[in-house]
């Protein structure tokens, strides 16, 4: 199977989750047969074309925490967050060996800044709110952070921006997901967060894949 027809099979399948299934919260074997394989072949095609490894690690450890978030129960959320929390540290170990020795590049920039204050607001505005899971979700919070600072340091170079972009969609994912898992209460905003923070999401992996 080419590079091409593996993207236009990822493209398929997350354009059916999006229309099928966002915002179905409802078990379903079709639903994680989609969501999983529009990421997964992420990682094969990352693999077929000679990505980094690190890349090819986080866009693999991202389908895990697709199928397993895409199941039920708190044991299934929990090693969601951690194949997601494992996927960061990834793209984080890829931007560490790209930032390289001397001095980093001005990081302030108000991408940055907007990075951080979400992480703030993700570690003492929507953590208590997540109960039993508010020491996760902040920990989770740190490593997400660690990873958009990893990419503002990046140097320019080809494809650098477009790396940043997509993790600064992943970020935004993140963010309308623990809305909509521990602040959202109504029925159309959880809706609404839904059907965006996928589109963010699998954007966002796609673009770094495509960037590095």
């Amino acid at each position: 199977m080419t590079l091409y027809a593996l993207a236009i099979l990822a493209l398929i399948a997350a354009i059916g989750f999006e229309m099928r299934f966002a915002g179905d919260d409802r078990p379903n074997a079709q639903a994680s047969t989609l969501k999983t394989a529009s990421t997964a072949c992420l990682a094969l095609i990352g693999v077929l074309a000679g990505s980094p490894v690190w890349i090819v690690l986080g866009l693999a450890f991202g389908a895990l925490g697709d199928f397993a978030l895409s199941r039920p129960g708190d044991r299934w959320f929990l090693a969601g967050m951690l194949a997601f929390a494992l996927g960061h540290m990834a793209y984080v170990a890829e931007f560490a060996a790209r930032i390289g020795p001397g001095p980093l590049p001005w990081v302030f920039t108000p991408v940055l800044g907007l990075m951080i204050a979400l992480m703030l607001v993700a570690v003492f505005w929507i953590a208590p709110k997540a109960g039993k899971f508010c020491l996760p979700v902040r920990l989770y919070a740190l490593v997400i952070g660690a990873m958009a600072l990893g990419a503002a340091a990046l140097p320019a170079a080809p494809g650098h921006t477009i790396l940043q972009i997509g993790v600064a969609m992943f970020v935004a994912s993140d963010l309308v997901l623990a809305l909509r898992l521990f602040v959202l209460r109504a029925a159309r905003p959880r809706l609404f967060a839904a059907r965006l923070l996928w589109p963010l999401y699998w954007g966002g992996q796609a673009l770094i894949l495509w960037g590095a």
